[in-house]
């Protein structure tokens, strides 16, 4: 059993299709104007990233988009990480371990793959409090393109006020990924 810190309440999950940042369908642009470290969330947006040359220094994959499973071919390519790590995380939750994982991940030197046995979607917003300034969180808005979300303090208000909304301990899971 998984030792969940939060879960979405079904209320919430409008205000969450609001994207953090601007969304992007062109990848270059996208680097262009990304920070430094760079957290991908989720199996397209690392696909992309990775083959436009810039692996992630973060990235988590659960082998799914929009509820069905990725290509072969996508999961093929996503590599180049210097460790992968295998995290347990339900749907519509957030985990000790997928938050004690994301923040061991941004802490690392290398790069950091965590292939997620759930969903890995939430776990946007705790990678934005934990990042560094000037870092960037990169995920996907279906059928849109992906978004890229700057690790400011506006983005980090609007997380925290996500994740104190939401059922659980919201001081545990940002403890959780504070430095």
């Amino acid at each position: 059993m998984s030792d969940v810190v939060l879960e979405l309440p079904s209320g919430l999950r409008t205000e969450l299709k609001e994207p953090l940042g601007r969304i992007y369908t062109d990848t270059a642009a996208l680097l262009g104007d990304a920070g430094d470290p760079i957290i991908a969330v989720g199996d397209m947006v690392t696909y992309h990233l990775v083959e436009a040359g810039r692996v992630p220094d973060l990235a988590l994959i659960d082998e799914r988009t929009k509820r069905s499973a990725v290509d072969a071919d996508v999961t093929a390519a996503i590599g180049g990480f210097d460790r992968e790590l295998a995290v347990a995380n339900p749907a519509a939750t957030l985990t000790a371990e997928l938050l004690t994982a994301l923040r061991d991940g941004i802490d690392s030197d290398g790069t950091t793959l965590l292939d997620v046995d759930g969903e890995e979607d939430l776990a946007t917003l705790p990678a934005v409090l934990a990042a560094p300034a000037g870092a960037s969180v990169v995920y996907g808005q279906p059928d849109e393109g992906m978004v890229l979300a700057d690790c400011d303090d506006a983005a980090r208000d609007r997380v925290r006020s996500l994740l104190e909304r939401m059922d659980g301990d919201a001081e545990r899971a940002i403890a959780l990924v504070s430095s």
